[in-house]
């Protein structure tokens, strides 16, 4: 038997049907597999967040979960929309103004970054031959670009489960070369916004994500002062993890609060005027979404039961363990109908599709289900339905359903 990650705190002490937005996972699941969202979740979230962290700004990275119908509801909470592609340049600026959008990612088309210039939206450059590309577009099309600079953090967020700085890396341009780049853009007529510093992301632990953050300000200070200009808006990243797996605790989002309220008390004169700006993604939305999917078949193989669903991991390929998890472990997971019912036996939950990968609890207790039930799989908004191969075997997609 192998443990599941703990079940969202809005539904572990639930009990027989689980309820989703008040109604039950049943009345859902018309159609299967399905993901349902409730953006009153996302807003606690905002609640929790605008508590311990006055001040800062909040951005979303719509590359969690882009759905239409959550972006529209959840827009209006939040300072800012964090896009990483054409496509959700379109689905940003169909709910928020382009001076709320900032435009990030390594490898931006011409017309990605023209489609940007024109709208309004802060580019943040991640090379100095983008961010030439970036002048040369603006000056054909007689528009000033607002631009920003994405920095290669020389620190890396400690504990996290995507390291993005502190080596390396096709995101951003190395800290030291940053201060000739933003004088070049400055000088080639940008409307410059400021640093985008990101170090890491799925992290856990409040004393990392602190420490981070106060290295990632004193950098953006030093940087400043070679640039000799104070940076309008500082992006400090995210970082903030959330508990998918057995012995996962949630970020103390207070304790970093408290850190960085310190940290900028302190901060150098030069960046007295600037912003600073929080862009998260799965702590704002993985807790919003339930992935539903229906046993089709319960079949014995080697003293061994299996559980096999109508969906699996062409619609939910991080619950499988196949996106970046080094070791596979089990989200949180349930039989539908029987919340906080007694554990009866140890099964593996699979998907439909033709490859031993598609696995969504491997070995892990539940109590008893039959063909027809429906498996609720948690932390199912955010890197759901977008982030998997839907198309792989020809199954059909998930439905998605807003609250």
């Amino acid at each position: 038997m192998k443990p599941a990650g703990p079940i969202p705190p809005m539904f572990a002490d639930q009990r027989g049907m689980l309820t989703i937005a008040g109604r039950g996972a049943d009345a859902w699941a018309q159609q299967t597999p399905v993901f349902v969202y409730d953006p009153a979740i996302v807003t606690g979230q905002v609640t929790r967040f605008r508590a311990a962290l006055p001040g800062i700004d909040l951005h979303y990275a719509i590359k969690a979960n882009p759905h239409a119908g959550l972006l529209a509801a959840i827009a209006p909470m939040l300072d800012g929309l964090d896009v990483a592609s054409g496509g959700e340049l379109a689905k940003a600026l169909a709910v928020k103004p382009a001076a709320a959008i900032s435009f990030a990612g390594p490898g931006k088309r011409d017309e990605e970054l023209a489609a940007a210039i024109m709208a309004g939206a802060t580019i943040n450059v991640e090379s100095e031959g983008e961010g030439a590309r970036a002048l040369a577009l603006a000056d054909r099309l007689g528009r000033r670009p607002r631009l920003a600079v994405r920095v290669n953090p020389d620190v890396e967020l400690k504990g996290s489960g995507m390291k993005m700085g502190g080596r390396p890396s096709p995101f951003g341009v190395d800290a030291v070369r940053v201060p000739a780049l933003v004088r070049q853009l400055i000088g080639g007529g940008a409307d410059w916004r400021g640093f985008h510093i990101y170090a890491g992301s799925q992290a856990l632990d409040a004393g990392a994500i602190a420490d981070t953050q106060a290295a990632t300000v004193a950098l953006a200070a030093r940087l400043a002062e070679e640039v000799g200009q104070a940076p309008p808006l500082v992006n400090l990243g995210g970082g903030f993890g959330v508990p998918y797996f057995s012995g996962d605790a949630p970020v103390d989002v207070t304790a970093v609060g408290a850190r960085l309220a310190a940290t900028l008390a302190e901060r150098p004169m030069i960046l007295a005027d600037s912003r600073f700006a929080i862009e998260l993604g799965r702590w704002l939305v993985a807790e919003a979404g339930v992935y539903l999917a229906r046993i089709v078949d319960r079949k014995e193989s080697g003293g061994e039961t299996f559980l096999i669903l109508d969906g699996g991991l062409n619609h939910q390929l991080a619950a499988s363990g196949n996106f970046g998890t080094v070791v596979r472990r089990n989200y949180p997971i349930a039989i539908a109908h029987r919340m906080s019912g007694p554990v009866e036996e140890t099964v593996s939950v699979v998907g439909p599709l033709c490859t031993p990968l598609d696995r969504l609890g491997d070995r892990v207790a539940l109590p008893r289900a039959e063909v027809g039930d429906l498996i609720a799989i948690f932390l199912a908004g955010a890197y759901g339905a977008s982030a998997s191969p839907a198309a792989f075997l020809g199954h059909p997609p998930a439905a998605e359903l807003v609250a």
